[in-house]
């Protein structure tokens, strides 16, 4: 099956996990600040306004919000993100396969 197709079929949770998971052990520390200033962007697309205010000046608040943001419809607002991600750095089961 494709790459792609499979990456689709995938819940946003499994994206953010499959995502996460191989940044953290590839140190892949340019997808993580890519995240990072994407969630701000995310909760106000998700009518959280607030939150992304708070973010903005709160680093702690945004790696808190980066570890959680596999969660409801923060998920689906950075669901192309992973996406895009994971076609680019295919997760080791497909790349072998």
């Amino acid at each position: 099956m494709d790459t792609e197709t499979d990456l689709e079929a995938l819940s946003s949770r499994e994206l953010h996990d499959m995502a996460m998971r191989r940044a953290l052990h590839h140190a892949d520390i340019g997808f993580l600040w890519e995240l990072l200033r994407a969630i701000p962007a995310a909760e106000e697309s998700v009518g959280d306004a607030r939150e992304a205010g708070a973010d903005l000046t709160k680093v702690s608040s945004l790696i808190s919000d980066m570890l959680g943001s596999g969660e409801n419809e923060i998920a689906e607002a950075l669901r192309p993100l992973y996406i895009d991600y994971l076609r680019k750095h295919p997760p080791r089961e497909q790349a072998d396969g």
